[in-house]
């Protein structure tokens, strides 16, 4: 079996966004309706612009079309992560240690598989969490998802 779309594109994308100062952080590829569209997330600390977006896209493009990895036609978007950015790398649960954050796991932990808490990062290959007031160790293999959680 060949690498996934993903794969592929992230390999590809990951030098030009680091270029532009900026992070990778996921690369999504779904069949919406008759059309394909392959996303692109790019992040930095002090935010994305539509020019960052934009140039990304432009190089991204280029390079897509040189190497011409994905068979159906399909759409590129660039954008931000937005408020839930979804923490991806071992080096995001570091990043945004102190952040209220929502886990989807593959099994129950503690007979929850949906938990919301304060990360406290990662330590030992699992993601250390504060709910209601005591610590919860998850497992890094476990998570399905991570993502920053929306306080309103």
């Amino acid at each position: 079996m060949g690498k996934s779309v993903e794969r592929i594109v992230m390999e590809l994308a990951e030098p030009i966004v680091a270029n532009q100062g900026l992070e990778l952080v996921d690369v999504e590829y779904n069949k919406e309706g008759p059309n394909w569209i392959l996303r692109v997330f790019v992040d930095n600390i002090d935010g994305v612009s539509l020019d960052d977006c934009q140039q990304v896209s432009q190089n991204l493009s280029e390079q897509l079309d040189l190497e011409d990895p994905i068979e159906q036609s399909y759409l590129l978007e660039v954008s931000s992560p937005g408020i839930d950015r979804p923490l991806k790398k071992k080096q995001d649960f570091e990043r945004f240690s102190g952040e209220l954050v929502e886990i989807s796991t593959y099994a129950p932990i503690n007979g929850e598989k949906e938990l919301m808490g304060k990360l406290l990062g990662l330590e030992d290959e699992n993601v250390k969490i504060s709910l209601n007031g005591k610590e919860v160790s998850i497992p890094f293999a476990k998570i399905a998802k991570t993502k920053l959680a929306v306080e309103f």
